[in-house]
């Protein structure tokens, strides 16, 4: 039996690599405090999708031991590829495309070679962003307070009371418009239109996220065979971790705009999202921390919150990241408390 360490050995030399790259990049755009500043996020954003992501890894091991084990290698192998590149790279260029209303050439060269403007740029798209953002993290936040089959609480009577609304159909809905209302009334006339429209398009896209999922587990359910047969469940599989990872994409973008920055503290987070799911389908068991998810949960909400906020005021990415990082720390350590009196 391998030990814990063992798949943790390319986790640890591309987050060294990574971390490297990320101070050199903030070497380049603001000397010694840029480098201290782009090591500082890109190790947040890592911790954060580690976090974020924590079920995922649970859900991908769940599937990946009805699979043969050669398309288990290839989920672990060309699945990374797929989920650092495309979700951690493409999605957040194509973001940028879409909000800035340029070429994806041109975002990339704007990027790397004319920072100030491609910054410019990014400052007058972030209200859309922030918007879409914020309000399709509220419904993934949400949706796992009100879930009436949720059995954990951490936070336990606020958590009880939060489930309760579960009953009442489309209430994390009718929370979400209620929060994008109150912003619109606070938000100077003319950013009123571009807030609202690029939030309601944030709730569209996490209801076809949400419905997508839904079939997907109903065609998983019922073609058992079709997934231990190799290319049905790797697809399948690949689709689910994209729905996992959009989340953690879209929040990336409150901590920081910087392309380049999020693509390697993201991809530094999958790389031990994939360590985990390995770990857990040889060793054959599911073990987790208790209150993790709880955590990785309200960091979620906090987030969504601070994505709308930033759409008046100036947050620092730093105190963001933090905030985050601290419910998921305090969850982590409530969680060994738990396991210590319990478990003893």
């Amino acid at each position: 039996m391998r030990s814990t360490l063992s798949y943790l050995k390319w986790p640890f030399i591309v987050t060294m690599l990574g971390l490297a790259l990320a101070a050199f990049l903030g070497w380049r755009f603001n000397g010694q405090t840029g480098a201290i500043s782009f090591f500082l996020i890109a190790s947040v954003l890592a911790v954060l999708e580690i976090s974020l992501s924590f079920d995922n890894a649970i859900v991908n091991a769940n599937k990946l031991q009805t699979m043969r084990p050669e398309w288990q290698r290839r989920f672990l192998t060309w699945g990374i590829v797929i989920a650092v590149f495309g979700m951690r790279v493409i999605f957040p260029l194509l973001v940028v495309v879409i909000a800035a209303k340029i070429g994806p050439i041109s975002a990339i060269n704007l990027a790397a070679r004319q920072p100030a403007e491609y910054a410019r740029l990014i400052h007058e798209a972030h209200l859309p962003i922030a918007a879409f953002g914020g309000s399709f993290l509220m419904l993934v936040a949400l949706n796992y307070f009100f879930d009436q089959s949720k059995e954990v609480d951490w936070i336990g009577a606020f958590e009880r009371w939060l489930r309760a609304f579960g009953s009442v159909r489309g209430m994390e809905i009718g929370f979400v418009l209620v929060a994008v209302l109150v912003f619109v009334w606070l938000l100077p006339e003319e950013d009123e239109r571009p807030f609202m429209y690029a939030a309601i398009w944030g709730v569209v896209t996490y209801l076809a996220v949400d419905a997508l999922g839904a079939v997907l587990d109903r065609w998983g359910a019922s073609h058992t065979g079709a997934a231990q047969a190799g290319l049905g469940g790797f697809l399948y599989l690949e689709v689910l971790d994209a729905s996992f990872s959009f989340d953690g994409v879209i929040g990336a973008f409150a901590l920081t705009q910087n392309l380049f920055l999020i693509a390697i503290g993201l991809g530094i987070g999958a790389m031990y999202v994939r360590s985990m799911t390995v770990m857990l389908v040889e060793k054959g068991t599911l073990a987790a921390f208790r209150y993790l998810e709880n955590g990785a949960f309200w960091s979620i909400l906090v987030l969504s919150v601070v994505m709308f906020a930033q759409t008046m005021w100036k947050i620092p990415e730093v105190a963001t990241g933090l905030l985050g990082a601290g419910f998921i720390g305090t969850a982590f350590i409530s969680s060994l408390l738990w396991n210590r009196r319990n478990l003893a």
